[in-house]
This record gives C-alpha cells, sequence and structure tokens, in this order.
C-alpha cells in the first residue's frame, strides 16, 4: 500500500507539458493557469483521491483476513 501512495505521488509530481488535469473542468483551468499552478492542481486531485483509495484496500484487505480465516482447516480436526 505504501508503494502505491508512493507511486502516484510521485507520479502526480512529474513535470509535463500540458496540463493533464483529470476532468475536462479541471483540465480547462490548468491549462487556462500558468505551469506551477496547474502542477498544484494536479497534486490536489492526487491527495484528495488518495483517501477513497485506502479505504477500499482496508475493505479489500479485510475481506480477504476473514476469508483466510473462514477457510482455514479447524485446529481440532480428530
Amino acid at each position: 500500500m505504501k508503494r502505491l501512495a508512493t507511486a502516484i505521488f510521485l507520479a502526480a509530481m512529474v513535470p509535463s507539458g500540458s496540463a493533464w488535469g483529470q476532468c475536462v473542468m479541471c483540465f480547462r483551468t490548468a491549462a487556462a493557469q500558468n505551469a506551477a499552478r496547474s502542477h498544484l492542481l494536479n497534486i490536489g486531485i492526487v491527495l484528495l483521491g488518495l483517501p477513497p483509495f485506502a479505504i477500499l484496500a482496508g475493505f479489500l484487505g479485510l475481506a480477504w483476513r476473514r476469508n483466510q480465516e473462514f477457510t482455514a482447516p479447524p485446529d481440532d480436526a480428530q
């Protein structure tokens, strides 16, 4: 999980020649601004997207762990 968050954050830090906003409205807003402000907008978009993905990863991890508990053979097999 830490690697994924780091990769997404570093991908947002990569300078690009054009604005690469996530939606049309964000793209037009970033294109109308200078490079530094569009870069900050892209970082903000990525940072706002991290909590939902972290919550989803937590739910998936919990479901996987619970599934492993129920599929494990019982210890009292006689």
